[in-house]
């Protein structure tokens, strides 16, 4: 056994001179309180619960507080996220009908890493009116919001899963050292095989170019919804129930080559490919587009477990700038599917479509 101080040098971990970590071999610790707060309040502040069905109004205003610890700690590129919190969210509702006002709490007295895998509890308060009003909004909130509310909070426990604030860090440690080996591999290569590989590189940047035409932006999303997939592809191709959630005209075919008309003529096109509770693909296009420009839209509807489904969209070739050299079109597309469609879904069929 070695003396005190004394050991044998392979299997000490030394600082280096330059300060680098090397592979993180050293316990890194990131704290994340801070920054919890910033990246809750930014999820769970002014979100629309409900916006007039059955008389109310609902929305979340700011958070009123995060407390507790939120730390992540890193050893060899590996995160290992550590948080205790406690959460209370101000938020709002008007009964219109009767002309009342409230304000309530939304307490999450327990967050933590321990239960990841599970949904916090949630408690709904309401601070002004404890009568029968009252609690006609707050069980409306209860309701309608918990899905919406349990769903941002997911948001928050996966991104401490990927590293939380030393994300980034990790993926430009992660980035160095998979361009080192390249680097050294290609002092090694001949004369001959750069030449081969060159005509490849070139096709392959090509390539890369053509996926999206310049000019135009391509927008991806994911959405969870607690609903069979093939009753979210109904809402989404039923004339009435459109109606209802986004409270404007539609015309929908459901027919292959059969057009559409949603939020009364704005948004337009041709259904290419139908497949109920599975795939939706349309020519898709804005009314403010330069005349004759479609993108393309595909919506990929995936229930992994009954009562859970999640919506992969892919939108192509949607122009930066509409037919009065606006540039928030690719901006406003992508809000347009999540505000004005998804969210809406969420508010008003909640739990049980």
């Amino acid at each position: 056994m070695a003396r005190l101080g004394e050991g044998d040098k392979r299997w000490i971990v030394e600082d280096r001179p330059d300060g680098t970590n090397v592979h993180n071999w050293h316990w890194s610790e990131r704290d994340c309180l801070e920054w919890s707060r910033s990246l809750l309040s930014s999820l769970l502040s002014n979100l629309e619960i409900l916006n007039g069905e059955g008389g109310l109004y609902i929305r979340t205003k700011a958070i009123d507080k995060v407390e507790g610890e939120a730390y992540v700690n890193v050893r060899k590129g590996k995160v290992i996220p550590g948080y205790e919190l406690s959460i209370n969210l101000v938020w709002e509702g008007e009964a219109k009908d009767v002309a009342v006002k409230v304000t309530g709490l939304v307490e999450v007295p327990y967050l933590a890493d321990e239960n990841a895998g599970e949904d916090p509890e949630i408690k709904v308060s309401v601070r002004d009116d404890d009568g029968p009003v009252g609690r006609r909004i707050k069980d409306a909130m209860l309701l309608k919001g918990k899905s919406i509310l349990l769903e941002k909070i997911r948001a928050y426990v996966d991104a401490m899963s990927n590293g939380g604030p030393a994300k980034d860090e990790l993926e430009t440690k992660k980035a160095s050292s998979s361009t080192a080996a390249p680097k050294a591999a290609s002092a090694s290569t001949t004369e001959t095989e750069t030449a081969t590989t060159a005509p490849e590189q070139k096709e392959k940047a090509k390539k890369e170019k053509k996926k999206t035409k310049e000019g135009f932006k391509n927008i991806t999303m994911t959405e969870k919804f607690y609903c069979r997939a093939k009753d979210l592809y109904d809402i989404l191709m039923d004339e009435n129930r459109w109606k209802g959630f986004t409270q404007s005209n539609a015309r929908i075919s459901r027919e292959v080559g059969g057009q559409f008309s949603i939020f009364d003529g704005s948004i337009n096109g041709v259904h290419e490919e139908l497949q109920e509770g599975k795939v939706i693909v349309q020519k898709w296009r804005s009314g403010s587009w330069p005349d004759g420009l479609y993108s393309s839209v595909r919506i990929v509807f995936d229930e992994p477990e009954p009562g859970i489904t999640i919506i992969n969209l892919t939108q192509t070739d949607i122009p930066e700038e509409d037919k009065y050299g606006n540039s928030t079109v690719v901006e406003n597309t992508e809000r347009g599917w999540r505000e004005l469609i998804f969210h809406k879904i969420r508010a008003v069929f909640g739990f049980g479509i």
